[in-house]
């Protein structure tokens, strides 16, 4: 098809000589660099070696900033095959475990981190698989959703319900940092932070989102 001027047919084929060439040179599918609509024909080759890979070094504890020589090979490996790495140290992460939240924070504080390894792993694979989480909050409870990144407002209501979904009208959005910042959605909202948004809008990692729908 390719040689009779299909033109899906020959992006077919380069995308595919690509990827041979990579794994005649033992790298994996991965490796190669693809634009979105190669990546797209990529993924209906249903190839092993093209799913992402994160890469979780256990550290000491002087490693965990500064790195040693393992830790360069292993990321220098990963960034040869466009995979992710990140480092913690599963000893201060024990110690994170039975410490209130508080005493986390100053312990956090004290050893110079932002955050927990933890986290930063949690994100980090979120990011490969290119997904992101917004929250619905209610009097009951607090939920979390998991959407694709890119995905519009109706598309992440739609994880919740698709008649959501199909009578969206608007959304209601405070961002989550400004939650933690006024308190509460109704000091959000009172510093004006709680935004009206359409069909078109993107959701953001982190938005808290109230639905608005007719059906």
């Amino acid at each position: 098809k390719a040689k009779s001027g299909d033109k899906d047919a020959t992006k077919r084929m380069n995308v595919g000589n690509k990827i041979r060439e990579a794994l005649e040179n033992e790298l994996p599918a991965r490796a190669v660099e693809l634009d979105k609509e190669e990546a797209r024909i990529a993924a209906e080759f249903y190839l092993l070696t093209i799913r992402p890979v994160l890469y979780v070094m256990n550290t000491d504890e002087d490693s965990l900033s500064a790195g040693n020589e393992w830790t360069e090979a292993v990321e220098k490996h990963a960034a040869a095959q466009n995979s992710v790495c990140v480092r913690l140290c599963g000893k201060i992460e024990e110690e994170l475990g039975g410490l209130s939240d508080e005493e986390q924070r100053e312990y956090l504080e004290s050893m110079g981190m932002e955050e927990p390894g933890l986290h930063r792993m949690i994100r980090a694979s979120y990011a490969l698989l290119g997904l992101i989480t917004f929250f619905t909050a209610g009097e009951q409870e607090v939920r979390a959703w998991t959407v694709r990144s890119g995905s519009t407002a109706p598309e992440a209501a739609g994880e919740i319900h698709s008649d959501i979904e199909k009578g969206f009208i608007r959304a209601e959005v405070t961002a989550y940092d400004d939650l933690v910042q006024y308190g509460s959605m109704n000091g959000a909202k009172d510093a004006g932070k709680m935004r009206l948004e359409g069909k078109e809008y993107i959701v953001k990692d982190g938005d808290i989102c109230y639905f608005r729908f007719n059906v």
